[in-house]
C-alpha cells in the first residue's frame, strides 16, 4: 500500500510531468507557426532591397560599404541570426562589410551591431537626440571583423513591440514620413513582431455597412482621433469624435503603406481582431442578440455620452459572424500578410461573472471568430488584466481563458515582467507561450525612470527557467520617445543569450551616444544607473511630480485627508475628497503621509552631482544633439523634484499660518515653472508647438483642424469629461514637460491654488476647494478649446540656461 508520503511525492512528480509535458507540446505548435508565417514573409530580393533602403536613410554615403544576403535558418543552427564578415573580394568598389541574415530584420539588426559595437554609433528616436553617426569611419575605412566572423543567435524566435494604447499617446498624428522612420528604427533594434493596428476604423466602418449600420451610427461609437485606443477596447465611446471620412480614408491608406513595409523587412504584423465590443445601434438592429452594457470606466458621473459601451456576449451566433467578417475583411484590404491578431476581452472592464465555464466559452468564441476567416489564426493577448484586476484573476479563471484555444493557438505578454511579473505566479502561465515584456512607462509621460537590472537579466531568468514558456521579449510602454538608454537595453534582450556586465554596458553606451569618451559623463552615468535607473521599490506611479499632477485637495490637515498604502478606509477617503472614485489606472501608492507625495526612489542630492558633471562635461560635448537631449532632460528631472521640495514647503507655511513663509516658497514654486519651461523650450524634442502642428497638419478642413487640436489638447491636460467641479478622473495622466504647456497650462493652475492659500490665510477662513476647481477647470476647458500658437523650434543655449539654473538653484 502507497503510503502518504509516497502518494504525495507521486502527485509532485505527475503535476511536474504533465507541465513539462504542456510546455514542450505548446513550444512545438509555436515551431509550426514560425514556419508557417515565414512562408508569408516577402522574397529573399525584396527583403534584401529593404535593408539597403535602410541603410540608405541612415547611412546613404555608406551605401556601397555593405553587402546584405538573406540566409536560409540551417546557417544558423535551425535559428534567426545575423553574421557579420568582411567581405572577400578586395577591388576599389567592392563592399568592406557583409551582413547576412534570416530576414532583412536580421540583416539591419546586424548592421545596428556593427555600428555600435565596431563603428562606436548610437541610434535612438529623433526626440531623444536622434543618431550619433559621427564616428562612423568614411567608406573604404571601416574597421573588419575578427576572421571567423561574428554571429548573433536570437535565443527566443520574437521582438514584440508596443501596446494597444501606444496608437493613442505617441502615434495618432504620425503621417507616412515619420512612420517610415519608426520603421526603420524597429528593423535596427530587431524588432519582428510590431502592433500593427492604424485604420482599423475604416475596416469597421466597411463590416458594420453590410449589417445595416450607418455613419451617424458609427459617431457615437469611434472615439475621436487620440481616444481611439480606449473606444477600441470598449473603454469609452464618442469622446473626442465624431470621425471623418477623411481621417478613416486617410489612415487606411497609410495603414497599407505602413504594412507593406513591415512585410518588405521581415516583420510579422500582428492586426486587431474582435472582442465584443459593438455600438448601441446593433442591438436596435438585432433586439433579440444577447448584447449587454458594460460598466463605467473613469467618468467624473457615469455619463452615458461616454461611458458604458456595449458587449456582444460570446455565447451569442453573431458574435462568431461579425468576428469572422471582420478578419476577411482585413485580409481582402492587406492581404495574407499574418496568422497572429490581438483581442483584449477586458481590458479595465470585469466580466460579468467569474464562472470558469463562462469564461472558456468567452475564449473559446474569441478564438473561433479568429479561425473561421484564418484556419492559422494564433490569437495574441495582453496580459494585463491578470495584474490590473487580480482579486478577479485567481488560478481557476486564468487557466480558463488560457486553455479556452488549442494548444499553440495563443500568445501572452507578460505586460508588466519589469516590475511585476505573472510568469513566475501562474505556472508559466499555465503552460501558455509568453513574451517577457518591459512596460515601463504610462501615458506617455516625460521622467527619466528605469529598473535596468531587471531589464537586463529578467528575460534571461525566464527563459532560462524549469520548463519556461517563455517565446519572446517585447516592449510595451503606453508612449515613446523618452529615456533612450532604456530602450536600446530592453532591445538588446532581443539577442542577449547570457548575462552580460551591465555597467560595462553602460560606459560603452555612453561613449556611443556621445562620440567620444569623457570621463565627467562616464562618472555621471555611473551615478544615474544606481539612482534614477535603478528602481526597486517596485512602485510605478513614477510620473506624478506636482508640476505635472498637482493636488486636488485640502491641505488644511482639518479633513483627514490622506494618502494611505495600507489602510483602505484612508484611499477612499483621499479619493472621495478628490471627487474621484478609486480606478484602476492609479494602482500605486505611497506609504502613509500627512501629505500626497510623489514617488521618489533615489537620492537627489546624488543626481545634483551627476548633473554637475553633465554641466562640466559640456565644454566637450555642447555640439551633440544627443549631449543636449540628456542635459535638458537630467535638468527638468532635478528642479522638477526640487519644486515638490518646495510645494511641501508651502503647505507647511500654509498649515503654520505662515503668510510670509508661504508667499515666498509658492513664488519659488511658480518661478521654477517659468525656468523649466524656459529650458525646455531651449530643445526642439521638449515643445508642445510640435505635437499640436502635427495635429493640425492631418486635417483636410478647417472643422478638421479645430477638432484634431483639441484633441491633441485634451489628450495632455485633462483627457476625460469633467462637470462645473470635479475634473475628469484622468486629468494630468498623459502628463507632460514641455514648453509652452507649462508656462500656459500648469503655471496658471498653481497660481490660482497658492491665490487662494493666501486669501485663507488672509480671510481666516477655510481653504474654499471647490472654489478653486471651478476656476481651474474652467480654464482647462477653455485652454483646451483654444488655438493659439506655440513655438516648432528651440530657441536659446540649453547648456548656458542649464549652467544659469545649476547655479541659482543648486549651488
Amino acid at each position: 500500500m502507497v503510503n502518504l508520503k509516497s502518494w504525495f511525492l507521486l502527485a509532485i512528480l505527475y503535476v511536474f510531468l504533465c507541465t513539462a509535458s504542456s510546455a514542450t507540446v505548446e513550444l512545438d505548435a509555436i515551431e509550426s507557426v514560425l514556419r508557417r508565417l515565414h512562408s508569408k514573409q516577402a522574397p529573399p530580393i525584396v527583403q534584401e532591397s529593404a535593408a539597403k533602403g535602410v541603410l540608405q536613410r541612415l547611412l546613404p554615403a555608406h551605401l556601397h560599404s555593405f553587402e546584405f544576403k538573406i540566409v536560409s535558418k540551417d546557417l544558423c543552427g535551425g535559428r534567426s541570426c545575423f553574421r557579420i564578415t568582411n567581405y572577400k573580394v578586395s577591388s576599389r568598389n567592392s563592399p568592406e562589410i557583409l551582413i547576412q541574415g534570416t530576414t532583412a530584420v536580421e540583416i539591419t539588426s546586424g548592421l545596428h551591431w556593427y555600428l555600435k559595437y565596431r563603428c562606436g554609433a548610437h541610434i535612438s528616436w529623433d526626440k531623444t537626440g536622434g543618431v550619433q553617426l559621427a564616428s562612423v569611419p568614411k567608406p573604404g575605412s571601416l574597421p573588419l571583423v575578427e576572421a571567423d566572423g561574428v554571429t548573433i543567435q536570437r535565443p527566443v524566435p520574437w521582438n514584440y513591440y508596443q501596446n494597444v494604447v501606444t496608437s493613442s499617446y505617441s502615434f495618432v498624428w504620425w503621417d507616412w514620413q515619420r512612420w517610415e522612420k519608426e520603421i526603420d528604427w524597429m528593423a535596427l533594434q530587431g524588432i519582428n513582431l510590431p502592433l500593427a493596428f492604424t485604420g482599423q476604423e475604416a475596416i469597421w466602418q466597411k463590416v458594420f455597412l453590410d449589417y445595416n449600420i450607418t455613419s451617424q451610427d458609427l459617431n457615437d461609437f469611434f472615439g475621436g482621433p487620440a481616444f481611439l485606443a480606449w473606444a477600441r477596447m470598449g473603454n469609452l465611446h464618442a469622446w473626442g469624435g465624431p470621425l471623418s471620412q477623411n481621417w478613416l480614408n486617410i489612415q487606411l491608406a497609410l495603414q497599407k503603406q505602413i504594412l507593406s513595409r513591415m512585410q518588405e523587412v521581415g516583420m510579422t504584423p500582428v492586426l486587431p481582431s474582435f472582442s465584443g465590443n459593438v455600438p448601441a445601434a446593433l442591438k436596435k438592429i438585432f433586439p433579440s442578440a444577447n448584447i449587454t452594457r458594460l460598466g463605467d470606466w473613469n467618468t467624473v458621473n457615469g455619463d452615458p455620452r461616454w461611458c458604458c459601451t456595449f458587449l456582444l456576449a460570446p455565447s451569442d451566433p453573431l458574435f462568431i459572424e461579425i468576428g469572422e467578417a471582420f478578419i476577411r475583411k482585413q485580409i481582402e484590404e492587406y492581404g495574407d500578410i499574418t496568422n497572429i491578431y490581438n483581442c483584449d476581452t477586458f481590458n479595465e472592464n470585469t466580466p460579468p461573472t467569474d464562472d470558469p465555464t463562462y469564461i472558456s466559452s468567452l475564449g473559446s468564441a474569441v478564438y473561433k471568430a479568429m479561425s473561421k476567416a484564418d484556419n492559422n489564426a494564433v490569437w495574441l493577448m495582453q496580459g494585463w488584466l491578470f495584474y490590473s484586476d487580480s482579486k478577479y484573476w485567481k488560478p481557476p479563471q486564468m487557466e480558463a481563458l488560457l486553455h479556452s484555444v488549442p494548444r499553440g493557438k495563443m500568445i501572452v505578454l507578460d505586460l508588466f515582467a519589469d516590475v511585476k511579473p505573472i510568469w513566475k505566479s501562474s505556472s508559466q502561465f499555465y503552460g501558455t507561450p509568453y513574451i517577457w515584456c518591459m512596460l515601463h512607462n504610462f501615458g506617455g509621460n516625460i521622467e527619466m525612470y528605469g529598473v535596468l537590472d531587471a531589464v537586463a537579466s529578467g528575460p534571461i531568468d525566464a527563459r532560462t527557467s524549469e520548463n519556461s514558456t517563455m517565446v519572446g521579449v517585447g516592449m510595451c510602454m503606453e508612449g515613446i520617445e523618452h529615456n533612450p538608454v532604456v530602450y536600446e537595453l530592453m532591445s538588446e534582450m532581443a539577442f542577449r543569450g547570457d548575462n552580460f556586465q551591465l555597467q560595462g554596458w553602460l560606459k560603452s553606451y555612453s561613449h556611443r551616444r556621445y562620440g567620444k569618451v569623457n570621463d565627467q559623463i562616464e562618472a555621471a552615468w555611473d551615478i544615474l544607473y544606481h539612482t534614477i535607473y535603478n528602481c526597486t521599490d517596485g512602485i510605478a506611479d513614477h510620473n506624478t511630480d506636482y508640476i505635472v499632477e498637482f493636488p486636488d485637495w485640502d491641505p488644511s490637515g482639518k479633513t483627514g485627508t490622506d494618502i494611505s498604502g495600507t489602510d483602505s478606509s484612508s484611499q477612499n477617503r483621499m479619493q472621495k475628497l478628490a471627487g474621484f472614485q478609486l480606478n484602476r489606472r492609479f494602482l500605486f501608492f505611497e506609504k502613509s503621509s500627512s501629505l500626497p507625495k510623489p514617488h521618489l526612489w533615489y537620492s537627489t542630492e546624488d543626481v545634483i552631482k551627476a548633473l554637475k558633471l553633465f554641466i562640466d562635461a559640456g565644454k566637450e560635448l555642447s555640439g551633440s544633439l544627443t549631449y543636449r537631449y540628456d542635459l535638458v532632460d537630467l535638468s527638468r528631472q532635478s528642479l522638477s523634484k526640487l519644486a515638490n521640495q518646495v510645494y511641501l514647503d508651502a503647505i507647511s507655511a500654509f498649515r503654520r499660518e505662515d503668510s510670509k513663509a508661504l508667499s515666498l516658497h509658492s513664488q519659488k514654486f511658480l518661478q521654477l515653472i517659468k525656468d523649466i519651461d524656459r529650458l525646455l523650450a531651449a530643445d526642439d524634442n521638449f515643445l508642445l508647438g510640435t505635437w499640436l502642428e502635427s495635429a493640425k497638419n492631418l486635417a483636410m478642413n478647417s472643422d478638421e483642424k479645430k477638432q484634431y487640436e483639441w484633441n491633441a489638447r485634451t489628450q495632455v491636460t485633462m483627457w476625460f469629461d469633467n462637470t462645473k467641479y470635479n475634473q475628469s478622473q484622468l486629468h494630468d495622466y498623459a502628463n507632460k514637460f514641455w514648453s509652452g504647456l507649462l508656462e500656459a497650462y500648469y503655471l496658471p493652475r498653481a497660481s490660482m491654488y497658492f491665490k487662494l492659500l493666501s486669501k485663507s490665510l488672509e480671510e481666516k477662513m477655510d481653504f474654499k476647494l471647490e472654489e478653486w476647481r471651478k476656476e481651474w477647470i474652467a480654464y482647462s476647458n477653455k485652454w483646451q478649446e483654444s488655438t493659439e500658437l506655440y513655438p516648432v523650434k528651440a530657441q536659446g543655449d540649453a547648456l548656458a540656461i542649464s549652467t544659469a539654473l545649476f547655479e541659482k538653484y543648486f549651488s
